[in-house]
């Protein structure tokens, strides 16, 4: 417990720390105190104190989340945890949470890095099918966001259309912007719907991903002229996130996310999970280090590419793989 509160800490002003080496600290860490991963490496035979550099980290497969309780340390230094949405008979992830506050300030910090204070928004979040459910992490991250925000316009919404185009009417001219947080399906729901959006010079439209099997799949580039058209916006922004980790990215509208002081990601090898890849894209290794209390070390079921710049462009996910609430999106 003291160690999580000590890294949680180091969080607050992660852009001064050496990234390496504070990963490679937290991976030597959960090695020991995390049973699942420990397993896991004992299993692929990997001696931890051997792991030099990042490159050599194995990453935990995102599944075990759905199967198992990964966690670093006793049952009961953890408060609640966070469900992945899914559709009907669909096995969940839980990601159990070692503080909620923690994960809510550091959200925070992370959003307003990007976009500024959060004073400067009203938040309007289009979260149906997550708001009807518990154990939502997004959900959760919305609704504090609202409450920071320090405005009466700011709220959730579910299916009424018209009252939400009624508020983007009333805030149209606010001296203050308007963030439009949105699953992907209910944002085209609004789209092609017969209600009369208003040109907004102050809106930020932005897609959580999600299609809930809802809606057939589209690649982004489709998916974004639509929304843009509707909405009488330049660009539609994007959050990559999931259950799965404490940290998210943004993506101001041109497909690519720029990742956070806490994050960062390796490209594997697509045909080998255990080697990174030689070439620019393939399979999505995560490293969060916001998942001090869990496992910092994901292998995800996205595929994507890091250009020049240390940005990510999410591709797709590999075939066969679970539907998810993010990252349903080809680009």
């Amino acid at each position: 417990m003291n160690y999580f509160k000590s890294f949680s800490e180091c969080l607050v002003n992660i852009s001064s720390l050496d990234f390496d080496q504070k990963a490679l600290e937290l991976f030597q860490f959960q090695a020991i105190h995390n049973s699942i991963y420990k397993k896991y490496l004992s299993f692929r035979n990997i001696d931890s104190s051997s792991i030099k550099s990042l490159d050599q980290i194995p990453f935990l497969p995102i599944q075990f989340f759905k199967d198992h309780q990964v966690i670093t340390g006793p049952m009961e230094d953890y408060s609640r945890y966070f469900s992945s949405s899914g559709t009907t008979g669909m096995v969940t992830s839980k990601h159990y949470i070692w503080s909620e506050e923690f994960y809510l300030q550091h959200a925070l910090r992370l959003f307003e890095s990007k976009y500024g204070k959060i004073q400067s928004y009203h938040v309007l979040a289009l979260l149906p099918a997550y708001l009807e459910r518990p154990g939502s992490s997004l959900v959760a991250m919305a609704q504090y966001f609202i409450k920071q925000s320090q405005s009466a316009h700011s709220g959730t919404y579910l299916y009424d259309h018209e009252r939400l185009v009624g508020k983007l009417e009333e805030l149209k001219s606010d001296t203050r912007k308007v963030l439009l947080l949105g699953v992907t399906f209910a944002l085209l729901d609004i789209a092609e719907s017969n209600v009369n959006i208003p040109e907004m010079e102050n809106l930020i439209v932005m897609e959580t991903g999600g299609m809930k099997g809802r809606r057939r799949e589209m690649i982004r580039q489709e998916l974004h002229e639509i929304l843009t058209q509707s909405f009488k916006v330049d660009a539609i922004h994007s959050e990559y996130g999931m259950t799965e980790l404490m940290s998210q990215a943004y993506s101001t509208g041109h497909g690519k996310y720029s990742l956070p002081d806490s994050m960062k990601v390796l490209i594997r090898d697509a045909n080998d999970p255990y080697a990174i890849a030689q070439k620019s894209q393939g399979g999505i290794n995560v490293i969060d280090l916001a998942n001090f209390h869990s496992c910092a070390f994901i292998e995800t079921k996205d595929l994507g590419k890091i250009d020049e710049n240390g940005s990510l462009e999410v591709l797709g996910r590999f075939d066969n793989s679970d539907i998810r609430g993010c990252n349903l999106l080809l680009n």
